[in-house]
């Protein structure tokens, strides 16, 4: 169910020559005479649609399910478990989040940052 097809890492032009690009993400390139820009063979690829994933495979978890934040227990009335998995939002406290653990497990839900309790 997850995109089996392989991407070219996408690094930024003269990434190798600075420390400092090393762990900066993509930027296109804009020189008149940067053989990346002008997309020349043998050199490094450039992002482009047609690198994109399939329609139906687009924002799914790596598990092959969909991501719905939720904020209480009452959230959890509207997952399908079969095609859907729960992230607990970042400002639900302890308590809260001991409660939606517990409903979740009992419905059978997949909790995708199950940890902090």
């Amino acid at each position: 169910m997850v995109n089996p097809r392989k991407k070219p890492k996408f690094l930024r032009a003269m990434w190798e020559a600075y420390k400092r690009l090393q762990k900066v993400k993509w930027r296109r390139p804009r020189g008149s005479q940067s053989k990346i820009r002008k997309k020349l063979k043998g050199k490094r690829k450039m992002p482009s649609p047609g690198y994109g994933a399939p329609k139906e495979l687009r924002y799914l978890h790596p598990s092959g399910l969909k991501e719905v934040l939720v904020y209480n227990v009452k959230d959890l009335e509207k997952i399908n478990p079969e095609k859907e998995a729960i992230r607990i939002a970042h400002q639900v406290g302890k308590r809260k989040r001991k409660e939606i653990l517990k409903k979740a497990e009992e419905l059978k839900i997949k909790v995708l940052n199950p940890q902090r309790v």
